[in-house]
């Protein structure tokens, strides 16, 4: 049985993932940053954790080492958008951002490369709000909006690129994903897919062997 370790799995897509990797077959580890809302079944475990402290990171990382399993799939869902509203950067958003979608993943994945077997992929979950090509873009959806949340997606877009060359003779595969926009607290009930539909597509990147160090939208290769 192949293992995949999930962040954010109480709600959106990270609840979506859950139910379809367990569906699947797999070993299901979880972090929720409070409560647990998900039925724990099967081989499914769920930790605590909190990104923006690195205390937290560092007690869910050894509670996850210490069950001895080794994991295939490492995928960096949990995140926030702090400044839906803003057009321009508000310094203290910008902070809080980058601890959760960009410090609080990296040291978290940081931590347990030892522990992804040869042949596994780490997924991080990034936006086409990330891409600086689109940005430049006049016609970009919301081309001023939440400056915070696009910078913390281009920053985590770069920490795929410099990991996927880190690792690129331990035979780990390093993507960055768009799950589409997805009808969730973030994408809001305006979007065009469901967590379900994003996790079907978040699915197949993840169990595939794309090329590494890339950013995908299904099969679809996205501009960095």
């Amino acid at each position: 049985m192949k293992t995949v370790l999930i962040t954010g799995v109480s709600k959106g897509i990270g609840e979506a993932l859950f139910r379809k990797f367990t569906k699947e077959g797999f070993c299901v580890l979880g972090t929720v940053y409070s409560g647990d809302s998900i039925n724990r079944g099967g081989e499914s475990l769920i930790f605590k954790l909190d990104l923006s402290s690195p205390e937290s990171i560092s007690s869910c990382t050894s509670e996850i080492i210490a069950t001895g399993k080794k994991i295939d799939i490492l995928i960096n869902n949990a995140g926030v958008l702090f400044d839906e509203d803003e057009t321009s950067v508000v310094v203290d958003k910008l902070r809080k951002t980058l601890e959760i979608n960009l410090i609080g993943p990296i040291d978290f994945t940081e931590r347990l490369i030892s522990s992804i077997n040869p042949g596994g992929h780490i997924v991080n979950i990034s936006s086409s709000a990330g891409s600086l090509e689109k940005a430049t873009h006049a016609e970009s959806h919301h081309p001023y909006h939440y400056p915070s949340y696009k910078i913390s997606k281009t920053a985590l877009n770069m920490y795929t690129c410099t990991l996927a060359l880190r690792l690129k003779d331990s035979d780990i595969t390093v993507s960055s994903v768009h799950p589409g926009w997805v009808k969730t607290d973030i994408g809001g009930q305006e979007a065009d897919i469901t967590p379900d539909q994003a996790a079907e597509g978040i699915f197949d990147v993840a169990v595939s062997r794309p090329e590494t160090g890339k950013f995908w939208f299904g099969k679809e290769k996205l501009p960095w």
